[in-house]
C-alpha cells in the first residue's frame, strides 16, 4: 500500500476567522477569549533582564544555562518540597515545541514502539506530535472525575506506547489528575509518563502538584514561563525528571538546535526566582474567572461553575459552534468550540479569561 502524503489539517484557531467577521460589527471590536495568550505585563525587573545580559552575541546553551536551570530547581523545592538536581533538568522553547516533537524522539529512543497515549479531551498537540512523528495517536477515555480512565488503556496499546501525555491541570477541562496513579501505571507497564504542568500555579480547589512528587523514575514533568508570568512571546520552559530520558532528550535536541535565546533565558532566571508577582496574577484570574462566569451565565441561563485548575470556563452549551456563534453576534466575544479539543467536547465551550477587566465589563454590557 502506497503511503500517503501528509496534508496538515486546518489549524483550530484559523476556523474562528468566521466568527470574528460577526464579533468585528461590534463597536469596540473583537473580545478574544479564544486563545489562552496572557494580556497582563510581566514584571519589570523580567523586561529589564531581556536587554541587559548581554547573551545575545553567542548561541545560548540548548539545555539552559546554569542559572536558568538551578532557578528552576530551586522554584521545584519552594513550590512542591522536591529535590530534583540540575542536571536532571533542561530547557526547552516553550512547552508546545516540546510536546510536539517529543515522540520522534522518543521513537527513535524505542523503534520498537510506535504509539503516544494522551487524554481524549485535550490540547490538540499531543495527537499533533504523535502524528507528525508517524506514530499512532490513541486517546484514553476521561473517567467522571475528568482524569484519565487508566483502566480502559488496553494491554496491547500498553505494550506498543512509547508514552503516557497527562495534562494537570487540563486545558481545556481543568480538572486535576491523578499523578500519582498515572505514574504508577507507568512504571508498571514500562511506559515513560510525561506530565504537562503549564498550569500548576493556577488551581483552585486544591494545592498545585507535579508528578515528580511522586519520584522521578520514569516520568517527565514539563513547566512553562508563559502563564505563570505572562511570558508567552519569549518561549521559556523546561522539562524535568527521570535521568535517562532527560539526558537522552538532551542529547538528541543540542544535534537540532533546539535552543532557548539568551535574553530569554536570563529573563526567566528572573521570573523563577519571583514568586509575588505568581500570587498578583493567580488573584487577577480568580476574579476574571468568577465575573466571566457570572456574565454567561446571566446571558445564557446555563450553570457555568469555577474550573478546579486552569484560567479557562469549561462548560456543556448544547452545541459548541452554535453557542459561540451566538456569542460572537450578541456579545462580539470569540471563544472556543469544545470540538478543538476532541471529538468528546463536541458540546462543550472554552472560555479563557485572558482580557483585561474593562473588556470583560464590555462584554457585560453587550450582552445585557
Amino acid at each position: 500500500m502506497t503511503a500517503q502524503p501528509f496534508v496538515p489539517p486546518p489549524y483550530p484557531y484559523d476556523r474562528l476567522d468566521a466568527l470574528a467577521t460577526f464579533a468585528a460589527k461590534h463597536d469596540g471590536g473583537v473580545i478574544d477569549l479564544s486563545i489562552g495568550t496572557p494580556c497582563d505585563a510581566p514584571t519589570p525587573a523580567v523586561v529589564a533582564a531581556l536587554s541587559s545580559s548581554n547573551t545575545e552575541r553567542g548561541y545560548p546553551a540548548s539545555i539552559g544555562s546554569a542559572p536558568l536551570r538551578s532557578a528552576a530547581s530551586e522554584w521545584m523545592r519552594r513550590r512542591f518540597a522536591i529535590d530534583v538536581p540540575v542536571t536532571q533538568i533542561a530547557a526547552c522553547v516553550g512547552s508546545k515545541e516540546f510536546v510536539a516533537s517529543t515522540p520522534q524522539y522518543m521513537k527513535l529512543r524505542r523503534p520498537d514502539r510506535d504509539t503516544v497515549l494522551f487524554p481524549a479531551v485535550a490540547y490538540p498537540t499531543y495527537e499533533m506530535g504523535a502524528t507528525l512523528a508517524g506514530c499512532r495517536a490513541v486517546p484514553v477515555p476521561m473517567n467522571t472525575s475528568g482524569g484519565l480512565d487508566l483502566s480502559a488503556i488496553s494491554a496491547a496499546d500498553a505494550a506498543r506506547a512509547l508514552m503516557l501525555w497527562v495534562n494537570s491541570p487540563s486545558n481545556p477541562t481543568g480538572a486535576l489528575d491523578d499523578l500519582a496513579a498515572a505514574a504508577t501505571w507507568g512504571r508498571s507497564n514500562g511506559v515513560p509518563v510525561f506530565s504537562d504542568e503549564c498550569y500548576v500555579e493556577f488551581t483552585w480547589s486544591r494545592k498545585g502538584e507535579t508528578i515528580l512528587q511522586h519520584g522521578l523514575e520514569g516520568v517527565v514533568a514539563l513547566h512553562s514561563l508563559s502563564k505563570r508570568s505572562n511570558l508567552a512571546g519569549v518561549r521559556v520552559a523546561f522539562y524535568a525528571g527521570d535521568r535517562e530520558i532527560v539526558d537522552y532528550l538532551k542529547e538528541v535536541r543540542k544535534h537540532v538546535g533546539m535552543m532557548v535565546p539568551g535574553p530569554a533565558q536570563a529573563a526567566g532566571v528572573v521570573a523563577l526566582n519571583d514568586d509575588a508577582h505568581v500570587a498578583t496574577q493567580r488573584e487577577v484570574y480568580s476574579r476574571r474567572l468568577a465575573r466571566t462566569a457570572e456574565i454567561l451565565s446571566g446571558w445564557s441561563g446555563l450553570s457555568i461553575s469555577q474550573p478546579a485548575g486552569g484560567f479557562y470556563l469549561w462548560f456543556d452549551a448544547g452545541d459548541g459552534w452554535s453557542f459561540a456563534e451566538r456569542l460572537a453576534r450578541d456579545g462580539g466575544a470569540l471563544v472556543s468550540p469544545g470540538d478543538f479539543y476532541g471529538a468528546g467536547g463536541a458540546n462543550n465551550v472554552r472560555v479563557a479569561v485572558v482580557q483585561p477587566d474593562d473588556r470583560i465589563e464590555l462584554l457585560a454590557k453587550r450582552l445585557r
